[in-house]
């Protein structure tokens, strides 16, 4: 990239609905939104890839950047890995979670192949048990937190809530972003 013009358009092809910003605290009227946007993910996910064809799930969001089957693949490996921090969280003393390579995981067959209809049914269903888990915490469980290696320090789940609200609405911008600038109707 050469000019100013070309970083910018590049920096928001990656972040279509803006980076992430932590919430500074966390009320309850905040946890429900981010738990409402939990709920959503996977009716907005499997519509933002409603009629893709092959070809067209296996063109990458931007330049360098993950094909939308690899978009659709990781939202389920990453919400996966989210609920069991959460469960751990709530499970154990300021557990320290074992993070993963979700490049390479992207990179195995399954995700640069394989069909998306079982991790839009897989996402369907875990969002169903994690929406019932978040429903069952008190106010206080949302200071509970993980360790992150390689964050250096504990992640109160009042933030890793907002964060993967804000994760799912970024992937399926990716994917809408695409078929809005390709003319996919």
């Amino acid at each position: 990239m050469n000019t100013f013009e070309e970083w910018m358009m590049a920096d928001d092809l990656r972040y279509p609905t803006g980076r992430f910003v932590p919430p500074s605290s966390w009320t309850d009227a905040a946890t429900a939104e981010s738990r409402a946007a939990i709920a959503a993910l996977p009716a907005a996910l499997r519509r933002a890839v409603d009629g893709l064809d092959d070809r067209q799930l296996d063109t990458p969001y931007r330049d360098d950047g993950w094909t939308v089957r690899q978009v659709v693949h990781h939202v389920l490996d990453s919400h996966v890995n989210a609920y069991c921090r959460f469960k751990l969280a709530m499970t154990e003393d300021e557990p320290t979670i074992k993070p993963y390579q979700e490049a390479r995981w992207a990179e195995l067959p399954d995700g640069r192949t394989g069909s998306v209809e079982p991790s839009l049914d897989a996402l369907e269903g875990l969002h169903v048990r994690w929406c019932r888990f978040l429903d069952g915490m008190s106010t206080s469980d949302w200071d509970r937190g993980f360790h992150h290696p390689e964050h250096g320090e504990l992640i109160p789940l009042g933030r890793t809530i907002a964060m993967y609200a804000w994760h799912g609405r970024h992937h399926v911008g990716h994917i809408t972003a695409l078929r809005d600038r390709e003319g996919w109707k």
